[in-house]
């Protein structure tokens, strides 16, 4: 099932009125959002980093860690009155000024 950045926002705001009960503040968003880039970061270096699991410790999914990232940056969205769909466009298009030819110069790129 495919959804749209709106969708998600939606959805996410949905889910909050109705299980969550109301946002974390954001500053606690923040915190969370942290913690979620720690456990995508400790699932990356098992994974493909030359770091391995611990006895015992427990093998996160990668989907799963993406996933909780994506829904606190949504809720920081929303909390925040950021349209990420509109925000999204407009990074592009000042990614795509600022490093038109950035990239494609670097010779740290060329293999």
């Amino acid at each position: 099932m495919e959804i749209t950045i709106n969708q998600l926002q939606s959805n996410i705001e949905s889910w909050i009125k109705t299980t969550g009960v109301r946002y974390f503040n954001e500053l606690t968003n923040l915190a969370i959002l942290t913690e979620e880039v720690g456990e995508l970061a400790r699932v990356m270096s098992r994974t493909f980093g030359e770091q391995s699991y611990k006895d015992g410790e427990k093998r996160e999914s990668l989907s799963d860690e993406l996933a909780d990232i994506l829904w606190v940056v949504v809720c920081l969205a929303n909390q925040t009155g950021v349209d990420l769909t509109q925000a999204i466009h407009d990074n592009m298009a000042k990614k795509t000024q600022r490093d038109e030819n950035r990239h494609r110069n670097n010779s740290k790129l060329k293999s």
